[in-house]
């Protein structure tokens, strides 16, 4: 086996910027495709990112032998269909989240993935980060003692009248528990775990566009354990999450990009005496160190850091906050 991952990119979208430079620092990849609908807008994408190979189709790139993973980067609406393509024509798969959006699609994907022996997992790129682990450990060694509260949130304000963007656009799946809402519904399962969600209820403001464009939810995990999540395209820019214990509480000011602009990321730590504890990650980039877990799946048979059944979870319970947000009553998983 090569001790190199060759990636392509599906899709010539913006947030692909994220991984490019991330994917070519990286000690065991290599970017050598982007796949577009247009051949010529994938030559293009290529010349200016500095990608050796163009394709004019998403088909062309998953017929080609020389392509080990593809990152997907589509609309929500299309991660399913090639999700499921990639896995059958035996890539490895990156996908931007949410990775699908209905549990009929789940198991399409899963069913894929375990056909074809192929390593399948969200782009929960903070999930990977030293930061977001650091605070599992903190939870795992008790310094909290026993869990009662997560709360988290991620908003920030995208205009009505950018109806064109596809975050407001219902024929894509948009909406803001889609974009956003995943990373403060993730973290709550994540830090709240092994408990297990068994209520939500949620509550949420739909847009001109027809989409949420603000959602807020409310989990009741086993034990005991409540979790709160916000997101919204209509407030001001607002991130952080706090987990509170019985004998201290964890704030993170900055739980989904840390790293990013190249400064450490400091968690505080409050015990119960009042004394504080400031927890600092040296500064990392998250991207990396998903494409570095990719790396580990597929060259060293490591297990990935999201697994399909941690992402089925997750869906599972963004799937409750829009039928809780639609009926009215809570709902039981």
């Amino acid at each position: 086996m090569s001790n190199i991952v060759r990636w392509g990119l599906i899709s010539t979208a913006n947030i692909n910027d994220a991984l490019i430079g991330p994917i070519k620092a990286a000690g065991r990849s290599e970017l050598v495709g982007i796949a577009s609908r247009d051949q010529a807008k994938a030559e293009a994408y290529a010349a200016e990112k500095g990608i050796p190979n163009a394709y004019g189709s998403y088909e062309a790139m998953l017929a080609d032998p020389n392509i080990d993973a593809v990152y997907i980067s589509l609309p929500n609406s299309l991660h399913c269909e090639w999700a499921v393509a990639a896995a059958e024509a035996g890539k490895h798969v990156l996908c931007e989240k949410p990775l699908v959006v209905s549990m009929e699609e789940f198991d399409q994907v899963e069913a894929a993935a375990l056909a074809n022996g192929v390593t399948v997992f969200e782009a929960f790129m903070y999930l990977h980060h030293p930061q977001t682990l650091a605070a599992q450990k903190l939870i795992a060694d008790g310094r909290l003692g026993q869990v009662q509260l997560v709360q988290a949130w991620f908003n920030f304000y995208l205009p009505a009248e950018r109806t064109t963007n596809i975050r407001l656009r219902p024929d894509v799946t948009g909406g803001c528990l889609w974009d956003v809402g995943v990373y403060p519904n993730s973290l709550a399962v994540t830090m709240a775990h092994p408990a297990r969600p068994q209520s939500i209820f949620s509550s949420q403001i739909v847009g001109e566009s027809g989409v949420d464009v603000a959602i807020r939810g409310q989990f009741v995990f086993e034990g005991g354990a409540v979790g709160q999540v916000s997101s919204s395209f209509r407030t001001p820019f607002r991130e952080g999450a706090y987990v509170v214990g019985d004998e201290a509480i964890l704030h993170i000011p900055e739980p989904w990009k840390p790293g990013v602009k190249g400064v450490d990321s400091v968690m505080t730590l409050t015990n119960r005496d009042g004394s504080t504890e400031q927890i600092v990650t040296p500064a990392v980039d998250p991207y990396l160190c998903e494409v570095e877990a990719m790396e580990a799946c597929i060259l060293d048979g490591a297990d990935p850091v999201v697994p399909l059944s941690r992402s089925r979870l997750f869906l599972q319970c963004v799937l409750a906050q829009y039928e809780s947000a639609a009926t009215g009553r809570a709902v039981n998983l």
